[in-house]
């Protein structure tokens, strides 16, 4: 009614109400009446905001690779803001212009240009493989961009979601690490292989060496065994030259003994003789007749025996002797 509106906005609106040019009323959340055909309204939201993005960059090696990430921001000087960009609504608090959309790509090309240098340095495969580096250049740009700083701006962080290549080269790069990796697995067989034959060598070495330990172990054994027995006959031998030594000083000993004895028996023989000798020489000139009549044995058979001995003594004298048997009978029977 005659030119004069209500308008409201919510907590997380900065309102500025420029009134012939001049700021009459500002702050989050006013609700207020205002005459339209002098007032110009300027509502800045005060919340945080993620900004998604995708650009497209050149490797050093010409290949080109796409990155996708998101950037929050918030915005902390409303009135910086209004001085660089349009956030006039109108009447029911719609955008006349639509400026969020020239920040949001105004930040989104500063991050590209922080990316930039850096991503021309590198590798198709070191790029895809940078996301934490693609996200520490962006955020360290945003943060010390004049622009940024101008309109009033504070960066809250910078996600990298994905850093992609062509599908083409995709497959390409798919194919060599799947080459890559069956190599690295055929090399992995063939070393378990190796080192398998390796072990069977070494157990088959430590089998040999066990082996030829246990042969020269029982070869010592053995030579000691020998050497025990050469030297149980050694002293086997010395026992019985021992033995043999003992019983020949024994027979020896015997030996003396037995000479010893035998002279002895011989000296005492002589002895025996001579003293025989000796007491029979007187008795050696007398006649036998006068000794057979010493002995005092007289009786009929010794003088018959006498008697017949001088026979035989004088029988070259005697013609013819007759003796009765009669005579023979009686000596005898006697």
């Amino acid at each position: 009614m005659f030119g004069f509106r209500h308008i409201k906005f919510d907590s997380m609106t900065y309102v500025l109400h420029f009134k012939n040019g001049n700021i009459v009323k500002e702050g989050r959340g006013l609700s207020f009446f205002y005459f339209a055909p002098n007032s110009s309204i300027v509502a800045i939201p005060m919340g945080s905001n993620d900004l998604p993005f995708i650009f497209n960059e050149n490797t050093h090696d010409y290949q080109t690779v796409k990155i996708q990430g998101q950037i929050s921001y918030k915005i902390t000087d409303p009135k910086a803001l209004s001085n660089t960009l349009d956030f006039t609504v109108n009447e029911t608090g719609v955008y006349k212009k639509n400026d969020i959309e020239k920040l949001n790509q105004r930040i989104i090309n500063l991050a590209q240009t922080a990316t930039s240098s850096f991503i021309h340095q590198l590798s198709l495969k070191d790029a895809i493989r940078s996301a934490k580096q693609i996200e520490g250049n962006i955020l360290e740009g945003l943060m010390n961009s004049e622009a940024i700083k101008t309109m009033g701006i504070e960066i809250l962080g910078a996600n990298i979601l994905a850093v992609q290549t062509t599908p083409e080269m995709a497959r390409a790069l798919e194919t060599e690490t799947r080459e890559k990796l069956q190599q690295q697995a055929d090399e992995a067989i063939y070393e378990r292989r190796n080192f398998a034959v390796e072990q069977e060598r070494r157990i088959k070495e430590s089998e040999l060496n066990t082996e030829i330990a246990v042969e020269e172990k029982q070869k010592q054994i053995e030579e000691k065994r020998m050497e025990t027995e050469v030297q149980q006959e050694e002293n086997n031998r010395i026992l019985r030259e021992m033995k043999i030594a003992a019983d020949i000083s024994v027979e020896n000993q015997r030996k003396q003994l037995i000479e010893q004895k035998t002279e002895n028996d011989r000296k005492e023989a002589e002895t025996q003789g001579y003293i025989l000798e000796t007491s029979l020489k007187p008795y050696k000139e007398i006649d036998w007749k006068v000794l057979s009549a010493l002995s005092g044995n007289q009786d009929a058979k010794s003088n018959i025996a006498l008697a017949f001995r001088e026979l035989a003594e004088n029988a070259d004298k005697i013609g013819t002797l007759n003796i009765s048997p009669d005579l023979l009978d009686t000596v005898l029977k006697k």
